[in-house]
């Protein structure tokens, strides 16, 4: 089996637990990937050091790109990277995505995976949602995306905030066809 590449974005939007325990679990997998590449934008990486208070810099096997940086290889239709999740995905950034403004690498990189018709999924965090906030999703979904909310599930009863947020993070993985092992409900 082909291993993939992934690129994860990380906007300002608070729930930096959500990008936290994603980075934390592709970097426990790193083997199932060619590559792990991730883009914070400048107030998603202010959020991400003040809610998680993490170093970056301890993930080994992540590659980490400037939103401002044009040139990264995932920029462009012709590359062969196959998923870009966006966590947590501010409205902000999901309406530059629903309307094609792709005014930095994140937003192009969302572009691109929506004209190659390759998985895009936004892990929007915010309530209450307005009719702008619903037709941008719409919007996404139309063109091929998919918008996992960030809503945690309880049949696994989870025990602690890292185990909520993992229950997310889990979905979000499985919607990425990543071979990471997960609760499953089973009706008992």
């Amino acid at each position: 089996m082909k291993k993939q590449k992934i690129i994860i974005g990380i906007t300002g939007a608070s729930g930096q637990i959500y990008a936290k325990t994603m980075l934390d679990m592709l970097d426990a997998h790193y083997s199932q990937f060619d590559e792990i590449a991730v883009i914070f934008t400048p107030t998603g990486k202010q959020v991400f050091d003040y809610e998680t208070c993490e170093d970056i810099n301890r993930y080994k096997h992540i590659s980490i790109y400037e939103n401002d940086d044009l040139f990264a290889p995932f920029s462009s239709g012709s590359s062969d990277y196959g998923t870009l999740i966006v966590i947590p995905c501010s409205m902000g950034m999901l309406a530059r995505i629903a309307n094609g403004y792709a005014s930095d690498l994140i937003s192009r990189t969302a572009d691109v995976m929506l004209k190659e018709r390759r998985r895009l999924i936004t892990v929007t965090r915010e309530a209450p949602l307005n009719l702008v906030h619903i037709r941008n999703m719409e919007q996404i979904t139309l063109a091929g995306g998919i918008v996992c909310p960030a809503a945690p599930s309880f049949y696994s009863k989870p025990q602690t905030v890292d185990d909520i947020a993992k229950t997310v993070v889990e979905r979000v993985l499985n919607l990425s066809n990543a071979n990471i092992e997960s609760y499953r409900w089973n009706g008992k």
